[in-house]
């Protein structure tokens, strides 16, 4: 696996830029028929309709004129954790509200239980289901947060296991990390949240940030949860000490998560089901990236997040999964696509950006991933079919014929 190859014939179709893709300009994709793909340990280093006919050294594919596409980026996560809860799934169909779950005991406090009882080994390996799965699906950079610990060891625990993770030779996607401490009160500062909050910033921002455990931090900005201020004092407080900062915002109600983003200039605000038109506004004359998760209100029976208002107020929408034990049990990028284009207005072409070049720019990556360029990774996805359009089309079903991670052609049955 040297990161060399050549990939011919193929139907290029890739947003481009180093930056997230706003508004209208999301429909704009670069469109190369018969093109060739030339990646050199593991970077771009050519991209055009040359036939690179030299392949010394190189690995050769025929695409055979299938689209190929910039890998995609699953920017929000809930990659590791203990146990499931299907019984939860079984009351919402009945009527329980999401918030009424958790009051029961239900929610996030059952899978931090259950995380905080399973051994490293356990909860390493069924991440790595997880990742097989999701780089079948043509996923090659994933965001995973903690956030089901609330406590120093397990939070510290999750965080060290999608470093090594991420660490591995053999990996099929790279990890973005993200400290999630802020997901829930623990019953340990039950009814202290500004002291649980203040915990977290003085001790364990701190190690986090020394043993470079994670590159982001993100809170659960809600009703019931934490609110505005708690989240602008942690948000803050992790920004200037060299976060990035991402908000799950306005996800049950409008409570201002979206506006918040907005003004301390997150890196993403995510969910935003009940996103008040101030907050997209915010969103959109800030620079932060619209991260919607069609999943998790599919999963939840809620209205979808405005998707085409967003864009045509000229934000930058991402798309992601939500993979998470309860509020959404899935880690589909073909469900993904066909809501996106189905039930939020999407056009195909803005779906794809959301999920490529958006999605890298919601994990500060945009950089380096996200688009078939000269001089980014060579992580790349070949489908089945000749046309983008077959994405939501092939409704549910997944399109992907080859995932390439870092020039090397994986093999990720799972």
């Amino acid at each position: 696996m040297n990161g060399n190859i050549i990939i011919r014939n193929a139907k290029v179709v890739t947003p481009t830029g180093k930056t997230a893709v706003k508004g209208k300009d999301m429909n704009n994709l670069t469109i190369i028929s018969d093109a060739t793909v030339k990646v050199t340990e593991g970077i771009i280093t050519y991209v055009g309709n040359d036939p690179c006919s030299n392949a010394a050294g190189y690995e050769t594919l025929d695409a055979q004129g299938k689209v190929l596409l910039p890998g995609f980026v699953d920017s929000h996560t809930h990659l590791i954790f203990g146990g499931f809860r299907p019984e939860e799934f079984m009351w919402r169909m009945k009527g329980d509200s999401y918030m009424s779950i958790m009051e029961r005991g239900g929610g996030i406090w059952n899978t931090v239980c259950a995380t905080r009882q399973a051994s490293k080994e356990y909860l390493k390996e069924k991440a790595r289901h997880f990742i097989r799965i999701m780089s079948r699906m043509g996923v090659t950079t994933v965001e995973g947060k903690s956030g089901y610990g609330l406590d120093h060891d397990t939070e510290i625990k999750q965080l060290e296991i999608l470093n090594e993770l991420n660490s591995e030779s053999d990996r099929l996607v790279d990890i973005s990390t993200t400290y999630l401490g802020a997901h829930a009160l623990p019953r340990e500062f039950e009814g202290r949240p500004d002291e649980y909050i203040d915990y977290i910033i003085n001790e364990m921002l701190t190690e986090v940030k020394d043993r470079k455990l994670a590159e982001n931090c993100d809170i659960f900005c809600e009703k019931g949860v934490f609110t505005v201020e708690q989240s602008r004092k942690l948000l803050s407080a992790a920004k200037a000490m060299g976060f990035g900062v991402k908000i799950h915002a306005d996800e049950i109600v409008s409570f201002g998560g979206a506006e918040l983003a907005g003004e301390l200039k997150a890196l993403s605000a995510d969910h935003l089901l009940h996103a008040s038109d101030e907050g997209i506004k915010a969103m959109a004359d800030n620079g932060t990236v619209a991260t919607l998760l069609p999943l998790t209100a599919f999963s939840l029976k809620e209205p979808y997040a405005r998707a085409r208002q967003m864009i045509d107020s000229g934000c930058a929408v991402a798309l992601a999964t939500d993979l998470n034990p309860g509020s959404c049990c899935s880690g589909s990028i073909p469900l993904t696509f066909a809501l996106a284009s189905i039930y939020m207005g999407m056009t195909v072409e803005e779906a794809i950006t959301a999920m490529t070049l958006n999605g890298a720019a919601a994990i500060d990556k945009a950089d380096r991933i996200g688009s078939i360029e000269t001089g980014k990774k060579g992580d790349l996805v070949l489908l089945e079919f000749d046309t983008h359009h077959a994405l939501p089309y092939y409704v549910g079903m997944n399109s992907v014929r080859l995932t390439i991670k870092d020039g090397n052609i994986l093999d990720n049955k799972i």
